[in-house]
């Protein structure tokens, strides 16, 4: 990430009749149970934030503190909502806190008088203070090797003097340092490693040992943490590619449009390789939490905002294949440890960021939004340049996705109020769950009925099912094909689509309720889909157009759409070019004679009703558009 320079009002929430301190846990340390936080008492937790950064940077400090007071930072906060704050780090700092050569930075002390005289350290520790007093906890995150405002744009966690052996022996520094101070309540291992097989160093993802890989990286940094403080959460970010089905690392790649053998997406937010490979922490599995980041195009204008996109769409093509399935599947929690933007500028922007909120939302998904800080060049902050004054545009889009408890805000600690002792606008955990047990819906939904089958094409099922019973109510249905959730809906019925003719495939379905329980799957429906390509109302077309042009070259891009509504497996697109206009390159297609003809990759050949799908080339020649383009979908 570029680092450049619902509820109403209520009457305060007081602690139930009967419950003391003593009530509660004895500690705030955190753990995993299935796709859940929970507290030692069982109780789930939601743990909705913020990012701090300037630590990680040449500065070692908090940005901001050259003109904003730290104190009053750290009480707004707590007062909006924020109950965890990620601090992006740098390897170097905490070595150079290791071995005791901490430096005193610049900080404003006519703003920040509490500050004056302390080194880094003094102050980090100070801010650990501030945070328990707020009822704030924090997660510590590793941006960078280095100490450096673009140390990030490094690809992985060594470079330079710092060898992967001295990262770990940070992360076992730190891990010593507060193991004993549950305000510290996790630990985000690297920041967004990425790099592909073509740079000279990325993070890949497999079972090796070697250097690069970050897979066994993460499993090392965590079990040596672990073995220090068993108690402390793990997040493990993913990287940016990932081989697709059939190639491996050694395949070839330059550039994400030009090569179809790469599976791409944000940086730490391709976890793919977890399916296959998951991350193992043996006896403290349940302290992993896996932690994508995802962003609009504002930061970069990735493939999949290039076509006309929704909640649903970026579910189905980005999220759910790159890392919610770890959710949906019960693997492990998930934490987006970083999302956010500007806002008005982009209306593609404001709707990503929309769906993305409404979908942790919806699913209790745990979050720390980026940024607090407004000198965040390609995402801006919540506060605004003076650091006093909240965007409350942008916050107003945060809010609904901060835990809320009858109108208050809720905090991680069991004993201090989120806003600090006599806060009007928060409540502690144990103030949220009464004398120390779950008053919370805890309840799973019951078992929906055996899925029914519909209509049944080449490619296609139509889906029914009668309704589970909740205590509460059921919010949704996972639909699972052959095991695996491949959608969500809030219907009792479904259309899976994009499947392979006279194919059998075992369909069941499983509710969720607002809480986030999840029930037990039905009993599975096994259809076969019949033979042949479609039907009478599935279509094809086709949209030439040249991207850009050069002497003696051009690029192009064609977009191959299903104008029915019966899904297709393949399809082919013709077009005849002038002579001497050649194809010299071809992306996500399989180009071939007579003319021009193109077929699809093994990758975008499906084709549901009303989607599209694009390749892309590079000619030799004048750049035209030519006539006819024909297509055919089967």
């Amino acid at each position: 990430m570029a680092l450049a320079v619902t509820g109403g009002a209520a009457a305060a929430v007081g602690m139930a009749p009967g419950v003391s301190a003593a009530a509660a846990p004895a500690n705030d340390w955190l753990h995993v149970s299935g796709n859940r936080i929970v507290d030692a008492a069982g109780n789930p937790v939601w743990l909705t934030g913020a990012n701090w950064f300037g630590f990680n940077a040449s500065e070692r400090v908090f940005h901001g503190l050259w003109s904003a007071n730290i104190t009053q930072i750290t009480a707004s906060m707590a007062q909006r909502g924020i109950n965890l704050v990620r601090v992006p780090i740098s390897t170097q700092l905490l070595l150079e806190w290791k071995a005791g050569q901490a430096t005193v930075p610049n900080v404003n002390t006519y703003a920040n008088p509490e500050l004056t005289g302390m080194n880094s350290l003094q102050i980090f520790e100070y801010w650990l203070q501030l945070c328990e007093r707020n009822g704030i906890k924090v997660l510590l995150d590793v941006h960078s090797a280095e100490a450096d405002n673009s140390g990030h744009i490094h690809p992985v966690w060594y470079k330079g003097t710092i060898t992967p052996e001295q990262y770990y022996q940070g992360w076992e520094w730190a891990a010593t340092r507060w193991k004993t101070n549950d305000t510290v309540v996790a630990f985000d291992l690297k920041n967004e490693p990425h790099g592909t097989p073509n740079d000279t160093v990325r993070a890949k993802w497999d079972n090796s040992t070697d250097v690069d890989n970050w897979k066994n990286t993460a499993e090392t940094a965590a079990k040596r943490i672990l073995a220090i403080n068993p108690e402390v959460l793990i997040l493990v970010e993913g990287n940016e590619v990932y081989p697709r089905e059939g190639e491996t690392w050694n395949s070839p790649n330059t550039d994400p449009d030009l090569s179809p053998n790469y599976y791409y997406n944000w940086w730490g937010g391709n976890l793919r390789g977890a399916k296959q490979y998951p991350i193992n922490l043996g006896a403290n599995q349940d302290q992993l939490v896996y932690s994508p980041h995802d962003y609009g195009p504002l930061v970069f204008n990735q493939p999949w905002f290039d076509k006309p996109f929704d909640k649903a769409s970026l579910t189905d093509d980005v999220w759910r294949p790159n890392w919610f399935y770890l959710h949906e599947n019960g693997t492990a929690p998930l934490l987006i440890g970083e999302w956010g933007g500007r806002l008005g500028q982009d209306a593609r922007q404001d709707k990503w960021m929309t769906a993305l909120r409404d979908l942790i939302v919806e699913n209790q998904l745990h979050q720390t939004f980026w940024v607090l800080n407004p000198n965040s060049g390609d995402t801006g902050g919540l506060l605004l340049d003076d650091w006093k004054t909240w965007d409350e545009q942008k916050y107003a889009l945060l809010k609904p996705a901060l835990w809320q408890h009858g109108g208050k805000f809720v905090g991680l600690d069991h004993q201090v109020p989120l806003g600090g002792d006599g806060s009007t606008t928060g409540i502690s955990l144990a103030q949220r769950y009464g004398d120390g047990g779950s008053d919370g819906d805890t309840t799973a939904p019951g078992v929906p009925g055996q899925p029914t089958a519909g209509t049944i094409t080449a490619n296609s099922v139509a889906l029914s099912w009668t309704a589970a019973t909740d205590n509460v109510g059921v919010t949704a249905y996972d639909v699972l094909r052959n095991g695996t959730v491949v959608a969500t809906v809030s219907a009792t019925s479904y259309t899976a689509t994009g499947l392979a003719a006279s194919t059998a495939y075992t369909f069941s379905v499983r509710a969720r309720d607002a809480a986030g329980n999840i029930g037990a799957a039905s009993a599975g429906r096994t259809v076969t889909t019949s033979a042949g390509g479609g039907g009478g109302d599935q279509g094809c077309t086709a949209t030439y157009k040249t991207v850009s042009s050069w002497s003696g070259g051009f690029q192009a891009e064609v977009t191959v759409r299903n104008s029915g509504t019966t899904a297709g497996t393949a399809w082919t697109v013709n077009w005849t070019y002038p002579a001497g206009t050649t194809v010299g390159s071809l992306w996500n297609g399989v180009v071939g004679t007579p003319a021009v003809t193109v077929r699809n990759a093994a990758h975008n050949g499906a084709l549901a009703g009303g989607a599209s799908t694009t390749f892309g080339l590079v000619g030799n020649g004048t750049a035209t558009t030519p006539a006819p383009i024909t297509c055919t979908l089967s």
